[in-house]
Formats: structure tokens, sequence, C-alpha cells
């Protein structure tokens, strides 16, 4: 971190902490703040505690802006050492849990008024109040004004706008990603929108933003049992003997259904699976405790969705059935090879299958027994993909030459009928090639990998439907870092994805990005790979190359079958 110098009394006490915290031992990242840390913290004992320097007499402004925001690692007693920063009413009015700046870099910096000072990050994460965090490349700069006084001759911070910064490496000690779950719309699936906590203060935050509704890119996506306007009857989640006590306001719990009661406990209980801490959860209005019953109506819903161990691939010439390392025919289904089947896609809920011809010029479907159909005719269609609906996706340019995202249900249709069809045109592609598009196992979601002038961006965008399950719209997506530009992706769980830009000629390293993890994760680079395909988990992560397909494992991959191409899993 860069920043001011410090000097005199000041520099004495620092270098005094700095050699106690050696001969304790204690574990403080390098970039992190002056202090001392332990372990051990109420509600989750794995928590650190950090304990940052109190201002020094002399402190020139520079350093006092600088310490105070390195104090705000210090959480305990509501950042009561940072506050000592602060002048009295300063201290009043400052929220600190409003925001973090997330920075690599840092320094105090000059504005030409007096007593005027910006503090300058170099921001890699926004984190908000309710625990939605936002990443930023580097060099995204952000200047936080700070105003100073002098206060019985020494100075402290008068105007500071709500929230803290903290470095990059302390953050990543200090908080922890955590999901809280909502419901697809039917309540059939649990869906994972992972927030950003102190690892301290979990349960409360967890509930909070829970009762706040989903992140932006779900909203509309994903429903809550919980109805709009239910708030935390008081201001903490305690723990008692392992039961989460979470206190409602009164009015909207017990006038909810015994349904709606259940799903809300499920849910509180989903989002507390992280919490070692709490094994069961109790709903109370204003304090007193609501029975909730269970008269089997409500089913769990289904967690982190499963896809079958088998994959749909091209051999022969044919669509094909990979499973167990060896090859079999699909069943029931006509030849196919004088249309050059390739990237094939099967419904995770029936037998419908799609694919594209050699060109990726045609998206084509078909059912059992039934001939091919043509569903687009673009200049180029991404691979297909299925959601649960049996509604099939994928992504071209449209008539004018615009990116279009285009679904289509052909079951059910007849042989010459017209095929229910939507076409999206979202905002937030303008100008981009979507270079794959691939919907999550629970239906709600959809993952774009585009590219605009050779830089890409791998997103996640919600997906909206009628009530009959008809594609409406794509939510305004969040985006993850990557280190690569990559060319296509793949669901790996409900949490992961795994992305590479693939290439016949050249070692290739496939990346895991996890939104419970601001960094990608890199796998053993493998020559020549140029196909993706991902079942249940990061060990069932498969890569195709000419030499045919491998899995991934452990740090390597190993050998598959050679023949299959363009293998699979259903979605």
């Amino acid at each position: 971190m860069t920043g001011p110098q410090v000097r005199g009394p000041l520099k004495a006490v620092v270098l005094l902490v700095v050699v106690l915290l050696l001969a304790s031992c204690a574990r403080i990242p390098t970039s992190g703040p002056v202090g001392k840390s332990a372990e051990g913290s109420a509600g989750n004992l794995n928590a650190p505690v950090f304990l940052p320097a109190a201002p020094q007499p002399g402190a020139t402004p520079e350093s006092i802006i600088d310490y105070f925001y390195r104090a705000g690692t210090g959480y305990e007693g509501d950042y009561a050492v940072a506050r000592e920063y602060l002048t009295q009413a300063a201290s009043v009015a400052w929220k600190p849990d409003q925001r973090a700046l997330v920075y690599r870099e840092a320094q105090v910096v000059g504005t030409g008024v007096e007593n005027v000072y910006n503090y300058q990050l170099d921001v890699a994460y926004t984190v908000d109040v309710d625990g939605i965090a936002t990443q930023t490349p580097a060099g995204t700069i952000e200047n936080i004004p700070a105003t100073v006084t002098q206060v019985d001759g020494e100075w402290r911070i008068s105007a500071i706008p709500d929230g803290t910064a903290i470095p990059e490496e302390t953050f990543k000690v200090i908080y922890g990603a955590y999901p809280i779950y909502f419901y697809d719309p039917s309540f059939t699936y649990a869906v994972p929108d992972v927030r950003w906590f102190i690892k301290n203060k979990t349960v409360k935050a967890m509930t909070s933003a829970l009762l706040a509704g989903p992140a932006p890119y779900l909203r509309g996506a994903v429903v809550s049992a919980f109805p709009s306007g239910i708030k935390l009857a008081r201001e903490s989640v305690p723990v008692v003997s392992g039961a989460a006590q979470v206190d409602l306001s009164a009015k909207e719990l017990t006038e909810a259904s015994t349904e709606d009661r259940l799903r809300m406990q499920t849910q509180l209980a989903l989002t507390f699976r992280s919490q070692p801490d709490v094994v069961n959860v109790e709903l109370r209005a204003n304090q007193d405790l609501v029975r909730v019953e269970d008269n089997g109506s409500v089913l769990p819903p289904v967690r982190d969705k499963n896809v079958p161990g088998r994959q749909i691939a091209v051999s022969g010439n044919e669509l094909v059935r990979y499973e167990n390392n060896r090859v079999s025919p699909l069943p029931e289904m006509q030849p196919v090879s004088s249309l050059a089947p390739r990237y094939p896609a099967e419904s995770p809920v029936s037998q419908s299958v799609a694919f594209l011809n050699e060109s990726r010029t045609t998206l084509y479907s078909m059912l059992p027994g039934q001939p091919a159909r043509a569903l687009t005719t673009r200049s180029t269609i991404t691979h297909p993909s299925f959601s649960l609906f049996d509604w099939v996706w994928a992504a071209g340019p449209g008539a004018n030459g615009g990116t279009e995202v285009v679904a289509y249900r052909p079951v059910g249709v007849a042989e010459g009928a017209a095929v229910p069809t939507v076409t999206l045109s979202p905002s937030w592609l303008a100008g981009r090639i979507v270079k794959d598009l691939r919907i999550s196992r629970e239906g709600v979601r959809a993952l774009v990998v585009s590219e605009q002038n050779g830089k890409s961006k791998v997103q996640i965008a919600g997906i909206i439907r009628n009530a009959d399950g008809t594609p409406k719209e794509l939510t305004p997506p969040m985006t993850l870092v990557t280190a690569g530009d990559p060319d296509q992706g793949v669901w790996v769980n409900d949490t992961t994805v795994a992305v590479m830009k693939g290439s016949a000629a050249e070692n290739v390293t496939p990346e895991l990005l996890s939104l419970t993890s601001g960094q990608p994760q890199q796998l053993a680079p493998w020559p020549g790979l140029v196909w993706l395909s991902a079942g249940n988990g990061v060990e069932e992560i498969y890569g195709q190359s000419a030499e045919g397909v491998f899995q991934r494992l452990g740090n390597g991959w190993s050998p598959q079958l050679k023949g299959p191409i363009d293998p699979s899993f259903a979605g």
C-alpha cells in the first residue's frame, strides 16, 4: 500500500506495535492495518478480530485520514477505534456498514482546498450494505473526500462519507462469501445469491440481506417466501443452543399462510447452512415463538441440481450417447448425418435434443421418432442450451446485424406448425458478439460469454419469465473477473462456471470462476483444447482436443475416449 510517510512519535508507536505482533506470531496481511489480531469472536469462533492503532498525538491530517481508514478493519465495538479519528458530530453521523471499498493501493492526496483531502483508491471491489460485491478492473480510481479540523490541538476528521475502505488482502481475511437463498418462481429449486459479510456478523447480516431481496441481477428472476415490507423486529438474530431466533414484524408473519411460513423457515435454514453454530431456525413475532407446521404440502427445494452422468456428443457424423467412456446410439433418434451435426444439446426434462450444422448457421431441434426441424438460420449461432421448461436457447445476429438471444419450445408442436419463439435484445449486449450462452441447471440464470473489440466478458443474467414459463427478458448482468479472454463457458455447479479460449494449436488453460471467490482459479494447461463440458462438480470437467476427450483429474487431465466430439451434459 502506498500512502503518506509516518514520522516522529507515531512512527515509534507503529514500530513498537509491529514488534509486538511479530513476537506474538499474529497473522496480519502485509498490506493490512497497523495493530494486532486475535482469533475468536462471538458468533464465529474462526472470525479474526483486528485491534487497530488509536490516533497518536501530533499526527498530521494525512496520517489521521490514512489511519482512520486502516482502523476500519477494527469492527469490534461498532468501529470504536475508527470513531476516535472523527469529531464528535462526525462520529455520531458516520455509518460504516453502508459500503466497503476494497482497494489494491491507496494514498492521501491534497485537493487544493484548505483542510480537504482525498483518500485516493485503486478499487478492486465495492461491497454494499446488503453484501453485494461488484468487482472492478485494475486502475479503477475513486476519490473519497475527507475534511479535517483541529480539536484541542489535534487533527480530527469532521466530514467523511459513510462506509469503510479495506486493503484487498485484509478483506479476504475478515470478510467471507456466503450464499443466501431464494426460490425459482415455482418454489422447486433453491437459487444461491452470494454475498460478502464480515465473518463474525454473518447470521444477522444474512437475515437482513434476505429480507431486503435478491441482488439486482436476480430481481424478477427469483422469488422469496418473505412478503415485501417484512422486517426484523430487533436488530439482532441471536443463536441460542443452536437455534437462530429470527424475530420478525408480527403482522406480516402471523398473516402469512402455513405454507409460506414453512417456506420462510426453509429459506432461512438454507441460508444458514454455512454457519456451524446454527442447527435450526425459529420464527418469532415480537419475540413470541411462532409455530411452523409441515402438513406435507410443501416439498423442500432442490439445491445445486445435478445433471445425469451421460453426455450427448457427435460420433461418425451422428448424435450419440457418451457415458462411462463408451459411445452408444441415441435412443429412437432418426439419422442426421446429412445435416453434418455439431455442438449438440439435450433437454434435462425430456428426450428433446438440439444441434447446429457444421458451419453453425442453422439451429435444429429433434424429438424421438421425428425428423430434425430447422428453428432458425443466421450468419452464426452459439451452442444451443436447454432450460427446464424445454426451451432451447441460442444467440446470434438478427436481421439488422444486432445481437439477439432467442428461445424456442418445439416440444409438443406438430410437424409443420409454428414453434413458440421468443427473441430478446438486451441493451447490455448492444455492440457485443455472444460467443457462448448456457442456462443454469435450475433454469433461472444465463451464463453469457461475449466479445467486443477482442475483449471478452463473462456475465450472469437472471431470466425473467411469464407465469407460464415463457422467457420474457434477461436482467442486467453481474460480471465475473477472468484472467484471459474466453470464448466458451459451462456451468460446473450452482456457484461455479468453467471458461476457456479454445485453440487447436496452443496450450489452453481453462479457468474456474466462482461466485464465492474474487479471483479465477486456473486449471492445468493442456495442448489443443477446443471444447469444454462439465457435469456435477469440479472433478467432472471434460476437455476435448484432436487427441480425444480428457477428464480433469487432480491437477492434470486424464485421457478418455477418442472419437466422440462436442460432448455436452444435459442442459
